[in-house]
């Protein structure tokens, strides 16, 4: 490959993927007290010797199955098509980031309740920081006002709470999606 990165072998990548689709499914069917290389390795057909050589740990594998669905959305944030990406008013898009991001937890729900178990992301950091800056931009665009940064701290902790596998075990998902967008567009309305 022409970026100096090694090129991933044909069956490696089948296998990688069946990996990640096999804790999904884990994760999914059976939440995340279910997984364990065991049961990972079983599902996936493939040695477990085969997951530890590819993701190191448990940490690991998780830490890519968190890490695949916030680079995608980081990617439409910076390069997707409006409202979510560029080019659309900063209300719109901080209303559409918001719901991308409460559907992003909403269908991790499992995911990000394993992953709460397990040292943070090497990534986090930085995975915050596009955050929070994305979201402090659009709030003082639209409420200059504001505390933007206290403000859009503010409005990302819940969806790292406790509430939100309660809410979506419980199957009201749908509730916790409309209460999301009810807290941005309330603190979008000018006083």
């Amino acid at each position: 490959m022409s970026d100096g990165q090694p090129r991933e072998r044909a069956d490696a990548a089948r296998n990688r993927r069946a990996i990640l689709d096999a804790t999904k499914a884990l994760l999914a069917t059976h939440g995340a007290e279910a997984i364990t290389m065991d049961r990972v390795a079983a599902a996936a057909g493939v040695g477990k010797g085969t997951i530890f050589h590819r993701f190191g740990s448990r940490a690991g594998l998780l830490h890519e199955l968190v890490g695949e669905p916030a680079r995608a959305l980081m990617t439409a944030v910076r390069d997707g098509p409006p409202p979510l990406g560029p080019g659309a008013p900063a209300a719109e898009r901080l209303l559409a980031y918001f719901e991308a991001m409460a559907d992003l937890v909403i269908d991790n729900v499992e995911l990000m309740v394993a992953y709460q178990a397990i040292p943070p992301h090497p990534d986090r950091e930085e995975l915050h920081r596009f955050w929070a800056t994305h979201v402090t931009g659009l709030l003082r665009e639209v409420r200059p006002d504001l505390d933007a940064e206290t403000v859009g701290a503010l409005l990302l902790a819940p969806l790292g709470g406790e509430l939100v596998p309660q809410l979506v075990r419980a199957g009201a998902a749908d509730r916790l999606r409309a209460g999301v967008r009810e807290l941005v567009e309330s603190v979008l309305r000018l006083p």
